[in-house]
């Protein structure tokens, strides 16, 4: 069973966090690699955020509704979006659609939303009383015992959407009377600058994406009154007014903090024309989403946050963009267009087409700003449907219920903003396997009889890491997704679970004396980082063989390099070689290295085969052990070896961890081990295979994946 957590959690900023049991590293340390890896630019960003916080200056500069109120009145915002016609959705969904779509407008209709996608609660717009300004609670002058996270969903309005969906393919009058009286609790609930759902500009930006796309849809509904025109105009203005001031946070971030905020101006810019400040905003909205495009995105289509969910939300955000700047004549730069059809390429490569899900890769919130599909949010088809038909010109998928979205954040007609994208760069590589070595492609193998896929993961970062995963592998069978990554559960909490997935100790890789790849510097911050480089792929390492193989430098500090090849052979079977070799740049005087090889299962039944001392290789000391699994698509086996320097006393030590405690094996165990979260806020129970041994480089480790009733025997 899933758990959902108690929402009685700490926030902050969290910035300066170890992980729980970490030492912390020394500040003057901190300091000197945060300025080498993150640059001058970003760190001078933040300290002009945090001055203008501590000076009181950001206080002043949102003090109150009346800076962003134009003079006189705005009568309504401009529709700049329009829906798609009910009879084209009609024909995607079918009937059945159409009725899960209706049943979904109907929870939010009645006060419920799915929370993170999940399970359903009561719409709560009222944040934590008394309200402080936002400053406050960014200077910890005001602390509020809940997960920020539980605060912003509701309040990123994605019922409204929800609503818009069902009043378009009805045309039930319900649906947009609850838009009006829900919007009237947020506004009531939340008034200008005061509150939590205050203290991001991203919020905001968010907010003012939602409020005009569900403007476009309502606007002629008799529940639209005059009056109520008027309050969503001039909350418009207040929201957009919110995000300038504090920029420079969004610019020293430089991820989807930068692109939803620069969004959010550009729309709010179009949406009240009337309002003084609209050529500011919608010109400066503009120029940084454009940037942020181009600098967050690179030529091989990666995105900067090295995440699947972040870049899922980086398209809806072009998507919504490029739909709202058609209509105003204004075209998506070229640049824009190829590094989007890039990154529309570069995830789609990681799909996995039978389930629509992707690896779990990076940092995972959950986010999901236009939920314009009955699919799960862990489904990805929708996205890609349409961003591969926006940006790369072509559908990645044949006709399906993922088309949906394509009909309201598509192409509207001949779109000027947009033109060019089917001819542009990243359009002819769509879904295309990388074929370069540059570690930034994401490489994935595939079984020659199509049931089975792997993922290694390799990065040479220009952002901030969000996980030490460096030679992670993914590994897929009949859309099965077997050996995972654990993703992220929290990012506020209490220990050890605040943003506790993100070491390498839960991922799929190997661990050298129980330490990070990289340094953990804060909560969502790594130092030192560890980059990839490809050493060979798509050779054929023996006959009836195809593999690549890889190495970081992550754990050079200790005098080791990792190095990993994958192979799979004709007949479907895995092979996972692990080596462990003395980097010439690291320090000496270290003889021996603790190893630990984890492999994260999903919660299936299991039983340990055999377990013996069978050799690596001729002349090298090892130890073994055979484990089956029963999957919902039949059982697969895991056969570990681990073993080292000829003559060396390896001995080979097998832990299994579900869901924080020891079901086979000995030693000490951490409460994060043997869990897996799809989305934020819930973690399941996972398999922790663990595997470890000690002594002298070089140390090995060989894993080989067997699938189907008759693979044993293969």
């Amino acid at each position: 069973m899933g758990q959902s957590i108690p929402h009685k959690l700490c926030y902050h900023r969290a910035m300066n966090v170890p992980k729980p049991g970490a030492r912390r590293p020394a500040r003057s340390k901190v300091y000197l690699l945060a300025l080498r890896e993150l640059g001058p630019q970003a760190v001078f960003q933040y300290a002009l955020y945090r001055a203008g916080l501590v000076s009181g200056y950001l206080r002043y500069a949102t003090r109150g509704p009346e800076i962003s109120a134009a003079p006189g009145v705005i009568a309504a915002p401009q529709a700049i979006y329009r829906p798609p016609d009910r009879d084209e959705l009609a024909a995607i969904l079918g009937a059945r659609g159409v009725e899960a779509a209706l049943q979904e407008a109907g929870l939010a209709a009645g006060g419920r939303m799915r929370l993170f996608g999940g399970e359903v609660v009561e719409i709560c717009l009222k944040p934590p009383q008394p309200l402080y300004h936002w400053t406050q609670y960014e200077l910890h002058r005001a602390v509020v015992d809940q997960d920020v996270k539980f605060i912003w969903e509701p309040a990123r309005l994605g019922w409204a959407v929800t609503l818009a969906r069902g009043y378009v393919l009805s045309g039930d009058e319900r649906f947009a009377a609850a838009f009006w009286e829900l919007l009237e609790a947020f506004l009531e609930a939340n008034p200008p600058y005061l509150g939590l759902n205050w203290t991001s500009g991203q919020e905001a930006g968010i907010r003012l994406l939602v409020l005009s796309f569900a403007w476009g849809v309502f606007h002629c509904s008799p529940h639209s009154t005059p009056e109520r025109a008027a309050r969503l105009a001039r909350s418009i203005g207040v929201h957009a007014a919110r995000i300038p001031p504090t920029l420079a946070y969004a610019r020293a971030q430089n991820n989807n903090h930068l692109l939803s905020e620069a969004a959010g101006l550009y729309t709010a810019g179009l949406a009240i024309p009337g309002h003084p400040r609209a050529g500011q905003w919608r010109a400066m909205g503009w120029r940084w989403l454009h940037r942020g495009f181009a600098a967050q995105i690179d030529d091989d289509g990666v995105y900067i946050q090295h995440s699947a969910n972040y870049q899922r939300l980086m398209l809806q955000i072009a998507l919504w963009a490029g739909r709202i700047s058609s209509g105003a004549g204004e075209a998506f730069p070229r640049l824009s267009l190829e590094r989007l059809a890039a990154g529309a390429g570069w995830l789609a490569r990681l799909l996995d087409r039978g389930s629509g899900r992707t690896p779990n890769l990076g940092p995972n919130d959950s986010a999901y700003l236009f939920p314009l599909s009955n699919l799960p949010v862990e489904d990805y088809r929708s996205t890609l449907q349409t961003a591969s038909q926006v940006f790369c010109g072509k559908k990645l998928l044949d006709e399906g219920p993922w088309d949906e979205m394509n009909a309201w954040l598509g192409r509207q007609g001949d779109s000027s903003a947009l033109s060019g994208a089917a001819e542009g760069p990243g359009s002819g590589r769509l879904c295309e396997d990388a074929g370069d070595t540059s570690p930034s492609s994401p490489h994935t193998l595939h079984a020659p009889d199509g049931e089975s896929w792997a993922y290694l993961r390799l990065a040479r970062f220009n952002g901030r890491p969000g996980h030490a995963d460096q030679l992670h592998l993914d590994l897929w069978w009949r859309g099965l997704n077997v050996a995972q990554d654990a993703g992220t559960y929290l990012y506020n909490a209490p220990a050890p679970w605040g943003n506790a997935l993100a070491g390498c100790d839960v991922h799929n890789t190997v661990t050298v004396d129980d330490q990070d790849q990289m340094l953990r510097a804060g909560r969502f911050l790594y130092l030192g980082r560890a980059n990839a480089e490809v050493i060979e792929k798509g050779a054929q390492l023996s006959p009836g063989w195809k593999g690549l193989s890889a190495q970081h430098d992550g754990y050079q500090r200790l005098g080791v390099t990792h190095r990993r090849t994958v192979a799979v052979s004709d007949q479907g079977v895995w092979l996972v070689e692990d080596s462990l070799l003395a980097s010439p740049e690291g320090p000496g005087g270290v003889s021996e290295h603790r190893a630990c090889l984890t492999w994260m299962l999903q919660d299936w039944a299991w039983e340990v085969v055999e377990e013996d001392g069978a050799t690596l290789s001729e002349g090298e000391q090892a130890g073994g052990v055979e484990l089956r699994f029963s999957s919902p698509e039949g059982p697969l086996w895991l056969l570990l070896r681990a073993g080292g320097r000829p003559g060396g006393h390896l001995p080979a030590k097998l832990q299994i961890v579900r869901a924080g405690a020891l079901i086979y094996g000995t030693g000490p165990v951490r409460p994060t081990w043997g869990w897996r979260s799809s989305r934020y806020g819930e973690k399941r129970p996972a398999l922790a295979v663990k595997l470890y041994i000690y002594g002298s480089l070089p140390l090995k480790f060989s894993s080989e994946w067997r699938f189907g009733a008759n693979s044993r025997s293969a």
